[in-house]
């Protein structure tokens, strides 16, 4: 799985960042929304430099719409951090590469 991003639903969600051996990044996500857009490609990057250390999966709220209700999804794009099941840190709008990577850091 490494270098990929994972796309997940409302039946895979735990499966993939609940019950996840080590830390998740999880991108809540829309098909019309620009900023998310704009940080698609530095997931991309972050899943190939990160590799098997991170797995990031993307949620798109408008098809899992519980998932998003779940965790109190507002506005988008959304980035949430998991580690072994538990929600670590929120971070709401686009970021630059930088930002999102001490993000990260200082989670996992």
């Amino acid at each position: 799985m490494s270098g990929d991003l994972v796309h997940v639903s409302e039946s895979t969600f735990d499966e993939v960042v609940i019950n996840a051996n080590g830390p998740v990044l999880v991108d809540y996500w829309a098909e019309w929304c620009g900023p998310c857009k704009m940080i698609d490609p530095i997931l991309h990057e972050l899943a190939s430099e990160y590799g098997d250390k991170l797995t990031i999966a993307k949620v798109n709220i408008d098809e899992n719409p519980q998932v998003a209700n779940r965790f109190k999804i507002r506005g988008i794009p959304t980035l949430m951090i998991f580690q072994d099941g538990e929600h670590q840190g929120t971070k709401v709008g686009a970021m630059t590469k930088s930002a999102l990577k001490e993000f990260v850091e200082a989670t996992i």
